[in-house]
């Protein structure tokens, strides 16, 4: 008859049958942390490149339309009439005039993008003006008679005014010098003079400016004091 044998297990010995998984599990992750990463791998890693912010681009073609535009136009035009033309968002005819305007910015070019108000044209530059004027200025200026250029002056220094303070500076009527020139839009009704009757008062237009190559009426030949009297309402 076969003598069994009891093991006789201790509490410690317990303690090392349990622990033995835990150990096995601990040297394989041990062992795959001690794992060296190839250079080759560490190669391939591609880190994305952080491209800044740029301001929008237009197309070439598009700052192109707009400069032809303003080529064919002879008059000061806005931003929206602009758009409209060709079709193109209003930022992007923003865009395109600001890459016309450092175009243009450069010495060697001749014209620049007049701005007035709220409009736009292209235009010789001042300096080359000064030169060509003589010329080419005095196209239009000639329409004028001496007496529609004579009240048209009284209005541009002396403005807001009067049809009755016009003829009282000139002397003479001025009806039909000022239908003249409001046909030619040189000049037009700027408000009512808070007076007896409230008579329109006139002033300039932008027309007027575009004309004698100013930006503003403040643009305007300074005049010597017998001249300023001319122009001053006697009380």
């Amino acid at each position: 008859m076969e003598k069994k044998v009891e093991t006789v297990t201790t509490p410690e010995h317990e303690v090392a049958q349990e622990a033995l998984p835990r150990v096995a599990v601990i040297q394989e992750v041990s062992s795959l942390a001690l794992e060296v990463v190839p250079e080759s791998a560490l190669e391939q890693v591609v880190v994305p490149e952080v491209v800044p912010e740029q301001a929008p681009v237009i197309p070439v073609l598009q700052v192109a339309l707009i400069e032809a535009i303003l080529y064919l136009e002879s008059n000061l035009v806005d931003e929206e009439w602009l758009a409209r033309v060709s079709t193109l968002p209003v930022e992007a005819v923003r865009i395109a005039l600001l890459e016309l305007e450092n175009k243009y910015a450069r010495e060697d070019s001749g014209v620049e993008l007049y701005r007035l108000g709220g409009g736009v044209m292209l235009s010789p530059k001042r300096e080359y003006w000064e030169l060509l004027k003589e010329r080419y200025g005095k196209k239009n200026e000639s329409r004028l008679s001496r007496a529609a250029m004579e009240t048209l002056s009284i209005i541009a220094y002396s403005q807001p005014i009067t049809r009755s303070e016009v003829e009282a500076i000139r002397g003479v009527q001025a009806d039909n010098m000022i239908r003249l020139l409001m046909e030619k839009e040189l000049i037009q009704e700027v408000g009512k003079k808070d007076a007896p009757g409230k008579p329109i008062q006139f002033g300039t237009t932008k027309v007027f400016l575009k004309l004698f190559r100013m930006k503003s009426i403040a643009d305007l030949p300074k005049l010597n004091e017998s001249e300023a009297d001319r122009f001053e309402l006697q009380s």
